[in-house]
Parts: C-alpha cells; structure tokens; sequence
C-alpha cells in the first residue's frame, strides 16, 4: 500500500526522499497498471538475475540466533497467520518455494502459545541470504489528511475513481511497452488511441462532472502526497474517517518531484534551501504556491482511488499491512508472506517483519519498505527513514536443502 498499503519504520529522506518512491497498495485492476515511480535497484542485483533462485543462496544464522524480541515476534506471527491463505495457495515469482512448504507452519498456528511466539519461528524455519545479503530499507505510512464525502466550501480538491474510459490498447493501436503489455490510455472520439488526461489536465477539471468524484479534500499539496503513498485517511468534518486506496493509474510515468528539487538547488543545508525530507518538500510549496504547483504538475502521473471498508489499508497480498510488522518487497525476491529478518543502522527498524506488499520503487533482492501506520508519528518515523545493514529471509524448515543453498 503502497501501494498504494507494518515501533516505527517511511521514507521520503535521503535516497528515497529524494525519488519520492512510495508504494502501491492495492491490488490493481487487471486493466490498470500500477504507478511506476523510478526503481531504487539494490546495488547487489545481478542484471541477469530475474529472481531469487537465480542468484546465489546461502544458508544464513539459525534462527535462534537472530535474538528476536518476544513482542517483535508476537506481532509478525499475527501477521503471519493472516498470510498464511495466501502463502499456502499462491505461486511464488521467487522460485524460492512452493504452497506446500508452508502448510506445516500455517497449520501449526492455531495450537501455538502465544506466549511462545518467538519459537514459533525457531521451530518452522531457517534462514537464507540472498546474493550478499546486503539491503536497503526504506519505509511508508498511511497518510491521513481533511477530507469530506461532499463538495462543500474549503474542500475543492476531488478525489476520484478510476474512469470507465482508463483502458489497455487494443493490439495493433498502440506501440507495446517493453514488459510486452500494451500502455494505458484511453480512445479520443475519433477511435485514436491516446495518452490519457495527465496531472495538469485533470485538475483543470478533464475528468469534472462525470460523476467520478468519491471525495474532496481541503489541501492539494497533502493530497498529492497521499497519491504518492497510494492509499490513506480522510478525516471527515464530522470526525469520521473515510479510507481510500489504490484503485489504479493514468498510465503516465512518475516523476519524483524530490530530485526535480535537487536539481534546481532548492534541497539542501544552505540558507534559503529546504530539507529534503517529505516535510521540507510540503513547506517549499506552500511557501511557493505558483512554483509548488508547477513543480507537482511535473508529476504528469494521476492516482485513482477506491473506498475501502472493513480492515486496512491492504498490501498487495491481499491482506491488511500492520504497523511495524508489514513490510513492501519485490516479489521476485521475496516471498510474499514470508518473514524477514533486517539487521540495519537504523536500529529502529530492526527485527523481524513479514512481506505483505509491493511497491513501484521496492526493486531487486533486499531491498524493503517498511510500514509505519497512520498518524503523526508514523509520518515522522516514515520520513527519515532509509537504513542500510542485511536481511535474511525465514522459508520453511527443508526447503534450503531442496534448494541446493550452500
């Protein structure tokens, strides 16, 4: 969530920040694509490599030497429990495991003490580096921002849902991108294929008065923020809270407005320059309306949203992300569903975590986005966070050996 998407992990600072990458967190339609925001590789990724099984695999720590806290335990075998529909009945893009390897864990759960959480890992698992194990983490958070369900006066940014015109090209009306789809557009009166309604064209009002409106909100600047987490809160003026979440994209490629900055010197320690952190960004735009508009509009990608009702915000598992026990991966990479272990210099964000989202940015073998929740802490933890150390990932006791890992 992303994506778009879990004592506190989100990321806008340093790298991250200066891309802008978040995560996309709902599972898109079939006819939609999900935002690209510019990949944030790990740098130990062999170009050749496509997935996990095809790097090296080496038996890491056992698991009882990772130290784990029992609280730090408890909560990701909560949120294990919840994958664990997904795990047992999924393909898994890493090559690293099948179905069945987890069903002995999964199965285990409902008789496992609570209270024992931590040797419940010790019990089912083992632990494998990828590559060199080397990871960079960033982390997200849900956003939560002034938000009403009807157009009333001081909330006249629409939020909207994904338009009935938002498609694929038909074969033949359009050049193929290189993953070998066809792009996202839409067809113009005369039956042409087209890019859809970029940034600038949809808040001169493009997509106004078709009835797409889901929400408004107070604040643009907030607001684009939120598009660039893909998913949040909306508190209502009567104190409610409306959740929104990724419903799909324009089609049009992300740009992070962070190095845009950069690039015009507008970042840095220097006096008149701005932090590069999400906050530092959100104050140059309100301090500089008309350039803080143009510099958005640099972003031609729009983000569409759906409501989302019951529990939340959901990964791309399927599955609700939980505030520091959820984290995003490529799932290439990573198993989703499995547990992961992170050993970085921001201590903050080290234990154990399970994979339960995606993300736009999250790309090649240990690379990570961690989830924060919601509220101002989450914002501030999220905000600076980028740590770099090791990462093992826990699969099923017996599958190194059926790997063939050194």
């Amino acid at each position: 969530m992303a994506g778009f998407p879990g004592g506190s992990r989100f990321a806008v600072v340093l790298v991250a920040l200066l891309t802008l990458a978040g995560c996309g967190r709902l599972v898109p339609s079939p006819e939609v694509v999900s935002r690209p925001p510019p990949s944030q590789s790990s740098p130990d990724t062999a170009p050749q490599a496509q997935t996990a099984r095809q790097l090296l695999l080496r038996e890491g720590p056992p698991v009882s030497a990772l130290t784990i806290r029992q609280d730090d335990a408890a909560a990701a075998l909560l949120s294990f429990r919840e994958s664990c529909p997904r795990l047992t009945t999924r393909t898994d893009e890493s090559g690293l495991t099948r179905p069945g390897d987890w069903k002995a864990a999964c199965d285990a759960f409902a008789t496992w003490p609570y209270g024992q959480a931590e040797n419940f890992f010790d019990t089912f698992f083992e632990t494998v580096q990828v590559g060199d194990g080397r990871a960079f983490a960033t982390g997200y958070f849900e956003p939560e921002i002034a938000g009403s369900r009807a157009h009333i006066p001081g909330y006249d940014t629409p939020v909207y849902a994904v338009p009935p015109d938002l498609v694929r090209a038909r074969p033949g009306d359009a050049a193929a991108l290189a993953n070998g789809r066809m792009p996202i557009g839409r067809y113009d009166e005369s039956g042409a294929f087209v890019p859809y309604f970029d940034r600038t064209e949809i808040e001169n009002g493009a997509l106004a008065g078709k009835g797409l409106e889901i929400a408004w909100v107070r604040d643009p600047v907030e607001f684009f923020f939120l598009q660039v987490q893909g998913s949040g809160r909306l508190r209502l003026p009567d104190g409610g809270v409306m959740r929104i979440g990724y419903a799909g994209q324009n089609g049009l490629a992300y740009t992070g407005i962070g190095s845009v900055m950069r690039e015009q010197g507008l970042i840095g320690s220097q006096p008149g320059q701005y932090s590069g952190s999400m906050q530092g960004i959100i104050q140059y735009i309100h301090d500089n309306p008309v350039e803080g508009r143009a510099l958005m509009r640099r972003n031609r990608s729009w983000v569409f949203f759906t409501e989302i009702r019951g529990d939340g915000p959901l990964g791309s598992l399927g599955v609700p992300v939980r505030a520091e026990s959820s984290v995003a991966a490529d799932p290439k990479f990573t198993p989703l569903g499995a547990p992961v272990w992170l050993d970085l210099d921001r201590t903050v964000a080290n234990g154990l975590w399970i994979a339960q989202d995606t993300g736009g940015a999250i790309k090649g073998a240990n690379r990570f986005d961690t989830f924060w929740g919601a509220g101002d802490e989450a914002r501030r933890t999220a905000g600076g966070m980028s740590g770099r150390g090791r990462a093992f990932i826990l699969l099923p006791k017996g599958t190194l050996t059926r790997l063939g890992a050194k």
